[in-house]
């Protein structure tokens, strides 16, 4: 028999591939004959150049860049065991995770480090290149990051724009004579879940802006930079970013790409899926086991068990979902995707003792449930 492991992170419990290896354990402890594909895998948001990393065998390149406030960080990018991909998630560099609650302003936040990880890995060699694009703390429309890479942005007497996305109101022009020419010879497949335009009441600054700090003036004055900044890459490209969708991804930074790299724009899942070659796996393998930390409504917009146990249907192969809570409201809803769905946090064992031992609960459970699959 030959299962596929291929669970998310199990959020403040277990990176994905923590939570592959304890599903593994629980399998051996039934039979350790029984042969497992371990692939971590994510749906495009944090945690996806960790999981396309373990999945491929391959590294993590550490530099020096700057922090959403142009503080000196230590960041990574990943690079895929086929040697020539690499993977940048913008919250490595340009991420909430970066800021303390208290330090949190897309006004002067930057993509500024994301640019620069891009450079160092250009430097080093690769041209195919897949971006996430969750997490960011940033409001800039991706102009920090355009910085990094050569774009000169002037107000109107002539001076650099700072850096941040409150400094797009005074962007007058954009100056294209330093762009990166290797741009034009890379790749990028970026990793994009969300559909917002980059400006309006359904935009970046709006749906975004407040778990960056933004206030509801802050909210005003970063949609106005926007449509400015808009307006002006409008008139030097010819692509209008306004209400294009997934523009407002990132704080703008889907915006960024669409409009100056050569770049696709796909469903995070799906990038994942066939970054680790799941359907050569699948193949033949007899069943898959997927899971993640908390399993709700949100599951079904693309999350990575519903994308994992889609693929497995279209192959015929059986998906169970191991998870660390299922909301009940949702249970019904997420079950036909499935052929089992079940949960830590049920029979007794509480939120916090199965976020505590959540990988002596995970090995638990898929024991139980791969005894009652091999021997009912």
């Amino acid at each position: 028999m030959k299962v596929i492991i291929a669970p998310d992170s199990f959020k403040g419990s277990l990176t994905a591939i923590e939570a592959a290896r304890a599903m593994r354990e629980g399998i051996r402890e039934v039979d350790p004959a029984i042969e497992t594909i371990l692939l971590p895998a994510a749906d495009g948001g944090e945690g996806t150049m960790q999981s396309l990393v373990d999945a491929t065998g391959g590294r993590f390149v550490d530099v020096s860049v700057e922090d959403p406030l142009g503080r000196a960080v230590m960041a990574s990018y990943g690079v895929l065991g086929d040697g020539k991909t690499c993977v940048i998630e913008i919250a490595e560099a340009s991420g909430l995770t970066r800021l303390h609650t208290d330090e949190l302003d897309p006004i002067v936040a930057s993509s500024y480090g994301t640019g620069m990880l891009i450079a160092h890995a250009m430097d080093a060699g690769y041209r195919n290149f897949i971006i996430g694009l969750g997490g960011s703390a940033t409001n800039d429309g991706g102009a920090g990051l355009l910085q990094a890479l050569g774009i000169r942005f002037l107000n109107q007497k002539g001076e650099e724009l700072s850096k941040g996305g409150g400094a797009l109101q005074k962007i007058a022009s954009i100056h294209m004579e330093n762009w990166d020419p290797r741009i034009a010879q890379c790749e990028f497949t970026v990793a994009c879940d969300v559909s917002n335009p980059l400006v309006g009441p359904n935009g970046a600054s709006a749906v975004f802006g407040p778990q960056k700090g933004a206030t509801e003036k802050d909210i005003a004055l970063l949609d106005r930079s926007l449509q400015r900044f808009a307006d002006l890459i409008e008139k030097e490209t010819g692509i209008a970013l306004h209400n294009k969708e997934g523009a407002g991804a990132a704080g703008g930074a889907g915006g960024a790409f669409q409009a100056f790299f050569n770049c696709v724009m796909r469903q995070g899942i799906d990038v994942v899926l066939e970054a680790i070659e799941f359907d050569r796996y699948l193949d033949d393998a007899d069943l898959v086991l997927t899971g993640e930390g908390k399993t709700d409504m949100q599951t079904l917009s693309g999350k990575t068990p519903i994308g994992i146990a889609q693929a497995a249907r279209e192959k015929g192969k059986p998906a169970i979902l191991i998870s660390g809570m299922i909301d009940e409201e949702s249970r019904s809803e997420v079950a036909p995707y499935f052929t089992e769905i079940h949960a830590i946090v049920d029979g007794g064992i509480s939120r916090e003792d199965g976020m505590e031992e959540a990988f002596v609960h995970l090995k638990e459970r898929t024991k139980k449930v791969m005894e009652r699959v091999i021997y009912q």
